[in-house]
């Protein structure tokens, strides 16, 4: 699963190098077998993203994406979408992305993080609750997005992240997005149409591996 999260990534048009950043000696031999650059880090980071930050302030690229080692199937053209916007604006600190959602079910799952944006495509605000919430329950004509989880941050925002104070909206959602938000910072979310499979289960396992299966076997029909 990592070697196809690398590969994948390593697809993406504005990266110019791809690390794999990790605490677990495992992981570490693993990417190593597969050739893939490895940068070791402490064990006690409480977020993936005080991972990067480590790994950040030792490089010196001035854009750092955090993508998750998880997704097997993560699109290169999503990578690029969300690096975007932080080449043309350089006021933005941090950019991420959100796709529509299709399935009804999602809405009201705590597990699906839900993002509303302002009408410049800035974060308002993420949730494990429904937002926006249809006060009538009627919800034709209603959008809902769920958040992906892919990350990009300017260098210099990155480094000073971990110092944020953690405040009460993150600790209650336990979502780590929201730490800029609270301290004010903006985050740029741009749309995709990319369905992000994270596998945390055997059941999403099976699930990316059919769904792998069969974009090889409609590569070879083609």
């Amino acid at each position: 699963m990592l070697e196809h999260v690398y590969e994948r990534v390593s697809l993406a048009r504005y990266l110019s190098a791809v690390l794999i950043a990790t605490d677990d000696e495992r992981i570490a031999a693993e990417a190593a077998r597969f050739g893939a650059p490895v940068r070791m880090t402490r064990a006690d980071h409480l977020s993936g993203t005080d991972r990067v930050a480590e790994v950040a302030s030792a490089e010196a690229a001035e854009y750092i994406v955090n993508v998750q080692g998880d997704e097997p199937l993560i699109d290169p053209a999503a990578i690029d979408a969300a690096i975007l916007p932080m080449l043309d604006e350089p006021a933005i600190p941090m950019a991420t992305l959100k796709k529509r959602i299709e399935d009804p079910h999602e809405i009201d799952d705590p597990n699906v993080v839900k993002v509303v944006t302002d009408r410049f495509e800035n974060a308002i605000y993420f949730s494990r609750s429904t937002i926006p919430y249809p006060r009538d329950r009627a919800r034709e004509g209603t959008t809902h997005y769920k958040h992906i989880g892919l990350y990009v941050y300017r260098r210099d925002f990155l480094l000073k992240y971990s110092s944020l104070p953690v405040g009460p909206l993150e600790k209650a959602e336990r979502l780590e997005q929201l730490r800029a938000l609270e301290n004010g910072h903006s985050i740029r979310v741009v749309e995709t149409d990319y369905e992000s499979v994270g596998v945390d289960t055997p059941a999403d396992l099976e699930k990316v591996t059919k769904l792998f299966e069969a974009s090889l076997t409609g590569m070879k029909n083609g």
